[in-house]
């Protein structure tokens, strides 16, 4: 199965993408405030099959002794059986197997040390698993977490999905006072379609005094300094995360018809900047 266009014909398409985009935006939404993110800084289009280039990602491998944190489920690995590229797409997939005292498998990429950006636009162009109990998410993470630890370093979930429903995709900030279950958070949720059926992009547009959340040209929630209960962590680099998680306190754990594998497409990642606007 082909999954997607050359690398070049894709990239044309998604700048007419971003200049209609910008235009149509500006002039039609008036919470919008678009920075004209349209230079691109990075791109991985998953061209080459084999394993994610290890210049750009690196994994977390385990269970983070407490499920990361959340009571997750799963081992993450960086074995084939479960991250890989194919066709010119990335595969994340969970498995129901007994693997280091873990009864799931699954994989966990970050480009934390290798890619780090404060504001820009974030995309990446997915299609998610289903069923209850599995938990894809495509954030960002501040680079300075190993000085602050979380929430302190903030978070930025572009999507966060359960399973178990389909059709609706979280936008998400967490940092102090405003973590885990009392997130500012918001969902989106597709009418007459799935997440699971087809790609859909998945992209955020972060300035020092917004973050706006898009699934495909829909903007579906604004958050500003206002918004927050707590301190604006938003003023840094970030680093990226994908990751497919089993169970965990999000989700709850898979029961009996939750069927495996599961696998999370990622056709691309790609983020965009604007030189007046980027600390690096």
């Amino acid at each position: 199965m082909k999954y997607k266009l050359t690398t070049k014909t894709k990239l044309l398409k998604a700048f007419l993408l971003v200049s209609v985009f910008l235009i149509t935006s500006c002039s039609t939404d008036e919470t919008q405030k678009v920075t004209n993110f349209t230079e691109l800084v990075m791109a991985d289009e998953f061209d080459k099959d084999g394993a994610p280039n290890p210049d750009l990602w690196s994994f977390d491998i385990g269970t983070g002794e407490n499920g990361w944190g959340n009571n997750e489920l799963q081992y993450y690995t960086n074995r084939t059986e479960n991250v890989n590229i194919e066709n010119g797409v990335l595969l994340i997939s969970a498995r129901n197997e007994s693997f280091n005292g873990s009864s799931y498998t699954s994989a966990r990429l970050i480009t934390k040390g290798k890619f780090e950006q404060a504001y820009g636009r974030f995309e990446a162009r997915m299609r998610l698993p289903f069923g209850q109990g599995i938990w894809p998410a495509f954030w960002l993470l501040g680079s300075d977490i190993d000085e602050v630890g979380w929430p302190q370093t903030g978070e930025i979930d572009i999507m966060e999905y359960r399973g178990q429903q389909p059709t609706v995709n979280n936008g998400t900030v967490h940092g102090p006072g405003y973590s885990a279950g009392n997130s500012i958070t918001k969902s989106y949720a597709l009418v007459n379609n799935r997440f699971d059926t087809d790609f859909h992009i998945f992209g955020i547009e972060w300035a020092p005094d917004y973050i706006n959340f898009y699934v495909d040209d829909v903007l579906y929630n604004q958050i500003t300094p206002a918004d927050v209960t707590g301190e604006w962590v938003f003023n840094k680099p970030f680093f990226i995360l994908i990751n497919l998680a089993v169970g965990g306190n999000f989700v709850g754990s898979p029961n009996a018809e939750t069927v495996f594998p599961q696998t999370l497409l990622i056709d691309y990642v790609r983020v965009y900047k604007n030189n007046n606007n980027v600390l690096n």
